[in-house]
């Protein structure tokens, strides 16, 4: 165990039960996991109150009604399971500069901020190209055994590795 990691839950039983939810999903509502057009459609919905004309008139909104839909939902249960398991596991702590980062880079929180809003940029325009997200692609491609998904995910893993070692020069977190 390294000095950045507090523990936390069994990383088993957490795929295991991303797993079941997977299963639940696809049994219940004949959907795979993803949420890669979720912001997307909900800026969608809030605009269409705004400037209901824009939005009749854009054309991606012809193929995928703006709306916040069961994507939203998994997002929202995403913030709730993880503040449940943050209090279970009493491991919740306000931080507005992770440790490993300050760390490397200094305590600076702008930086910090400004480094993960273009980092959230890059994924979001990464998402939008591929026409979904890791967790569509990979998740529920493996759930599929689709070749996609396995080189999806290949690729997701391959680029972290090489961000991360980008960014933190090959430093280790212990």
């Amino acid at each position: 165990m390294t000095k950045y990691h507090d523990g936390g839950w069994n990383p088993y039983l957490a795929g295991a039960l991303v797993g079941l939810l997977a299963i639940a999903s696809v049994g219940f509502t004949g959907q795979f996991l993803g949420a890669s057009t979720t912001f997307v459609r909900a800026a969608g919905a809030i605009e269409q109150v705004i400037l209901p004309d824009r939005v009749a008139n854009n054309e991606y909104y012809q193929s995928t009604a703006p709306r916040f839909d069961w994507q939203g939902m998994v997002l929202v249960g995403i913030l709730i399971g993880a503040a449940i398991g943050a209090w279970q596991d009493r491991s919740f702590k306000r931080e507005a500069v992770p440790p490993m980062w300050a760390d490397r880079f200094g305590p600076n929180t702008w930086k910090r901020g400004g480094v993960a809003f273009v980092g959230g940029i890059f994924a979001m325009f990464g998402a939008r190209l591929a026409d979904g997200c890791p967790s569509g692609h990979g998740l529920s491609g493996l759930m599929q055994l689709s070749v996609s998904g396995f080189i999806s995910l290949l690729f997701f893993f391959t680029g972290g590795l090489i961000v991360a070692n980008l960014i933190y020069k090959g430093g280790s977190a212990s």
